[in-house]
């Protein structure tokens, strides 16, 4: 099994973009992972909330494969311990799912396409987080679950 993290929008953040390569590097040591970054949309100022998320989602959608299972990062997913998300991706991997896809959305969520096509939602927090900061606190909970499956000393419950 392969993961994909998608994400909307580049970040201009150093301290973001040094976890993002540290947690991406930390993740290849367990299962083939790639951390990809979809360009931000140009005179978004001239579109409604709809549009803006319309447009991504096509943007989004072409990225995708038919075989993929998609899951978007949502605050009104579900949520899960650390344990119960490492045993979540066990389960995954021993189902021969090809790519597993974790999706960040932009600042105004999903369009309705990529909710149809998603088989679920997760929530990191009941809090709501930036489209930025969601990005090194998943993968540090990837290289979380995955330490945990490997039963390595990181995790401490």
């Amino acid at each position: 099994m392969k993961i994909l993290v998608l994400a909307i929008g580049k970040t201009d953040e150093q301290w973001v973009q040094e976890a993002l390569l540290k947690y991406s590097k930390r993740l290849q040591h367990y299962i083939p992972f790639e951390f990809e970054v979809i360009l931000d949309l140009k005179n978004t100022k001239n579109l409604s909330e709809a549009q803006q998320k319309e447009k991504e989602g096509a943007l989004i959608l072409k990225k995708l494969k038919p075989t993929d299972e998609v899951f978007l990062l949502d605050e009104k997913g579900k949520e899960y311990r650390s344990v119960e998300f490492a045993k979540y991706l066990q389960h995954q991997m021993n189902s021969r799912v090809k790519r597993l896809v974790f999706i960040i959305g932009g600042p105004y969520g999903f369009s309705l396409e990529l909710y149809a096509k998603a088989k679920g939602k997760l929530a990191l927090s009941k809090m709501t987080f930036s489209h930025q900061m969601i990005r090194p606190f998943f993968l540090e909970q990837l290289y979380r679950a995955m330490t945990i499956l490997k039963n390595e000393p990181y995790h401490h419950e």
